[in-house]
């Protein structure tokens, strides 16, 4: 028993004398370290940082919960206003302001232009919270008070560009006379309403009565916004909230309203704060991983430049796990060094990116230190450096100080001890880990993890199939004697390229890993980007309609087909009944209760556009199951679109419940049907045999396409037509939503790419180190090949070759991984087309050669003017 605290005590002797070493040997300086500090502290900058910004915006948002939903509780219905009974239970809760939002068209009285609107109309009592501020500073209801038969309004500025009028000038909505009173400076609940398509047009509700844009069927949605009575702050005022809400469910079961709570007002904005945080989080990842090629090199070449003094302690005695914990000491204590520097980055970028995010989002981050995601950053950083650092440490424990001497002109790769292995294994395990168990979505997390392994294999493996292919590479040793001059010069440094390529000690591997992963990046988001915007401004702009037409009310059809066919005798009309209905239960459970795939999780937080139809739609296919037949009078029966019935886990036969104006249908699924999604043209997640809505108020929805290309003015004449004949219709010019989709997707690109510009910065910071790792190396190849006769340019020329070499090589399998990926993102994930671009493989090629063969050149010319005499005196 004596001999367990005997060995104890003589570890924590040895620890503590390796600490001491370790304070003595970095007073020194850190010189061959500054490529592993930078590739730490970007990493964990870029982390902590986007970590820090994210929580800045969800707290904004919970701060401003109140203002941003507009009240403590949101009641919201579609095509319908509270009854009398629920009204009454809103009232006796607290102070309420009802407001109407639907989308509409403006026009100038002419008629000779207009524009779809995001109208509000609101009562007396908006806003509860907040305050919305016009430009001139004047008063809201005031300005939107009418004069004569002319009412105020209040307008976005994108408005009045967009009709060419200024404030002070009429325009109409629906039959209503409206005069630009005023634009609207700030909207305090603007992020409440989700994804806007067209500018904000404020008016009052007698305003809008005045229009006669609402009728029966119409697509409105009536929020009912609840101040509480003496409600509390903290969490017994959110236990208040809770408390209502669900005394509101309770009473009312079925209402059909979607209710929504102060500290959740933003949830469409919240959730893409998430998937960017943990998108901008993973890219942030793949550079501090990217940097961990790097922590390597460092390593490797650090002990490299310590066998002397490794020796030294193994011939006075030191055992090997001194040796160890003297250098991953010093290990640590640099990465630490390079934590904190990016610790403070990260600290510091809510701060700077306060001012640049008010200018594109309608709320502010609340710039501070969040220790939480400072400690992310530093985990993430601790893992990383003891992730690649483990490993070459654990390479010189056992090696006695002969083969110690004799790696300086190289030895063959050893594996370290198995408790080695093992700590590298746990370490990766565990980074692997966290960075799934805090995703936001771990199935992509779970991708992205086992994409990063396959990719750091895969290019392992490239490296060494580089090496192994140099090898066997013909040398055009004979005949050298009967070349030319510089065939024979071109033969001899060829020669020298593939020996360099394959050596013991050879850059090659590191080279590939370094730069592959990045150029990996690069490849698959510019493929992902330049298939999205091939989709939108190709594909689907050559198959989509050319208008959709909503609200149409059922006696304007026959007003709408007869203006159509004068004006677009050449064009296809298709038309549907169209109503508004939320799924409330799914084969019995509640919505709320249900667990679906993230992917169709959508299909269950709001209401979905629904309709009616005897026949199978266009664009459609059943995939099981059996249409409804003719004249069919039975139980009501659904079509349920292939891939929401899988995420729903619902089959043939199951039931579906949905809430329609107020009014809970069930209804059995009859089929399920493969949609064509992408074509934009008339489709429907449910649609329901026509004997479920008989007699049901509805509107209709209409869509215009031309089978042959027709000019721009035809169709605006065409939109104008309409609009000015119907001036309750909504027209959507499908050309102009695409484009502000692909503006959109333009935006995010370019986000995405600076984001990632991060990772590629790391590969860059590598390959140097890397390059600089060998440095010392290739001074003794450079001096020994002089001496013989070897002329500088001769020697450039076989470096030159042998990063082009390796350029190449990596650029080839980026841009096979990065379209692999590329693909699965495109085809799996968005479910769109691919289409290899072949100009973004040029490209990785160029950039490759570019890093490659320059930072090589760089660091041979260096190199070359290194003096032999020193050299030669230590060989």
């Amino acid at each position: 028993m004596t001999g367990s605290p005997a060995g104890s005590a003589g570890a924590h002797a040895t620890i503590a004398t390796a600490f001491r070493f370790a304070l003595r040997e970095l007073r020194g300086g850190v010189r061959g370290f500054y490529v592993f500090i930078a590739c730490i502290a970007l990493g964990v900058a870029a982390i902590s940082g986007v970590a820090s910004i994210s929580r800045g915006l969800t707290e904004g948002i919970a701060g401003e919960g109140r203002a941003i939903l507009g009240g403590d509780l949101d009641f919201s219905l579609v095509q319908r206003q509270a009854n009398a009974d629920e009204r009454a239970f809103l009232d006796g809760v607290g102070r309420v302001s009802v407001v109407a939002t639907m989308r509409a068209m403006a026009r100038v009285p002419s008629g000779d232009a207009q524009a779809l609107v995001e109208v509000k109309a609101i009562d007396g009592a908006y806003p509860l919270f907040g305050d919305l501020k016009l430009t001139s500073g004047g008063d809201l209801h005031a300005s939107l008070e009418a004069q004569g038969d002319v009412w105020g309004a209040a307008a976005d500025p994108a408005l009045l560009a967009r009709l060419n009028v200024d404030v002070g000038d009429e325009i109409t909505l629906g039959y209503a006379r409206l005069r630009i009173a005023d634009t609207i400076a700030t909207e305090p609940d603007k992020l409440s309403g989700g994804v806007d398509f067209g500018p904000r047009l404020m008016v009052s509700r007698a305003a809008m009565d005045a229009s006669r844009l609402i009728q029966p069927g119409t697509l409105v949605r009536w929020h009912h916004r609840v101040a509480l009575n003496d409600v509390r702050s903290g969490p017994r005022g959110e236990a208040d909230v809770k408390a209502v809400r669900e005394e509101a469910d309770k009473r009312f079961p079925d209402a059909g309203w979607r209710i929504r709570a102060r500290d959740n007002a933003a949830p469409g904005l919240k959730r893409s704060i998430g998937q960017l945080t943990q998108f901008l989080t993973l890219v942030g990842l793949t550079a501090l991983v990217v940097g961990g090629v790097g922590v390597a090199n460092a390593v490797r070449a650090f002990l490299d430049t310590k066998r002397p003094v490794i020796a030294t302690f193994k011939c006075v005695g030191a055992p090997g796990g001194f040796v160890f914990w003297l250098y991953l000491m010093q290990i640590l204590m640099l990465a630490g060094g390079g934590i904190v520097i990016g610790l403070m980055l990260g600290a510091l970028l809510p701060f700077a990116a306060g001012t640049f995010l008010a200018q594109v989002l309608p709320v502010g981050v609340i710039a501070g230190i969040y220790p939480g995601e400072l400690a992310l950053g530093l985990v993430y950083g601790v893992l990383t450096a003891l992730a690649f650092a483990l490993w070459p440490l654990g390479r010189a424990h056992d090696v006695p100080p002969t083969a110690l001497f004799r790696d300086e002109i190289g030895s063959p790769s050893r594996l370290p001890r198995l408790r080695y292995v093992a700590a590298t294994a746990v370490t990766v395990a565990l980074l692997a880990g966290l960075a799934v168990v805090l995703a936001y979505d771990r199935r992509i997390a779970v991708i992205y993890v086992c994409a990063a392994a396959a990719s750091f294999v895969l290019l392992f493996g490239v490296g060494r199939a580089l090496m192994a292919l140099a090898r066997h590479l013909p040398r055009f040793r004979r005949g050298i004697g009967r070349r030319s001059g510089r065939a024979a010069a071109l033969a001899t440094e060829w020669r020298l390229a593939l020996g360099n390529i394959y050596r013991p000690g050879a850059l090659t591997p590191s080279v590939t890993l370094s730069l592959g992963l990045g150029l990996t990046l690069l490849v698959a988001l510019t493929l992902i980007d330049g298939n999205l915007r091939r989709e939108l401004t190709t594909r689907v702009a050559d198959e989509a309609p050319s208008f959709f037409f909503l609200d149409i009310q059922n006696d304007q059809m026959s007003t709408f087909r007869q203006v159509v066919e004068a004006n677009a005798p050449d064009a296809e009309l298709v038309t549907a009944p169209m109503m508004r209905g939320r799924i409330v239960k799914v084969d019995g459970v509640p919505a709320r209760d249900v667990v679906p795939t993230p992917e169709v999780a959508w299909a269950l937080r709001g209401d979905r556009g629904i309709t009616y139809s005897a026949d199978l739609p266009e664009n459609s296919e059943l995939e099981a199951g059996s249409w409804w037949p003719e004249n069919y009078s039975g139980e009501p029966l659904v079509s349920m679109e292939s891939g929401i019935a899988k995420g729903l886990g619902l089959a043939i036969g199951d039931t579906v419940t949905v809430n329609v104006l107020g009014r809970e249908i069930v209804a059995r699924i009859s089929n399920i049907r493969d949609v064509e999604w992408e074509s934009l043209a008339m489709n429907f997640v449910l649609v329901f045999s026509p004997n479920t809505f008989a007699g049901a108020p509805h509107s209709n929805l209409a869509t215009i396409t031309w089978k042959s290309d027709v000019s721009t003015a035809r169709e605006i004449d065409l939109l104008k037509t309409i609009s000015n004949a119907l001036p309750t219709v909504t027209g959507v010019r499908v050309k102009d939503a695409i484009q502000q989709v692909n503006d959109l997707v333009g935006q995010l690109a370019w986000a995405i790419r600076g984001a990632s510009a991060i990772t590629l910065i790391a590969s860059v910071l590598v390959l140097a180190g890397a390059l600089a790792a060998g440095h010392r190396n290739r001074i003794h190849d450079a001096v020994i090949l002089k001496t013989l006769g070897a002329t500088r340019a001769r020697l450039i020329a076989a470096y030159v070759i042998e990063y082009a070499l390796l350029g190449v090589a990596t650029s080839i399998f980026a841009v096979f991984a990065g379209t692999v990926a590329a693909w699965y993102v495109i085809t799996q994930i968005m479910h769109v087309g691919f289409m290899f671009q072949p100009m973004t493989a040029l490209i990785a090629a160029l950039i490759a050669l570019a890093l490659s063969v320059g930072f090589g050149l760089v660091g041979t010319w260096r190199v070359l003017g290194e003096r032999p005499a020193p050299v030669l005196r230590n060989l």
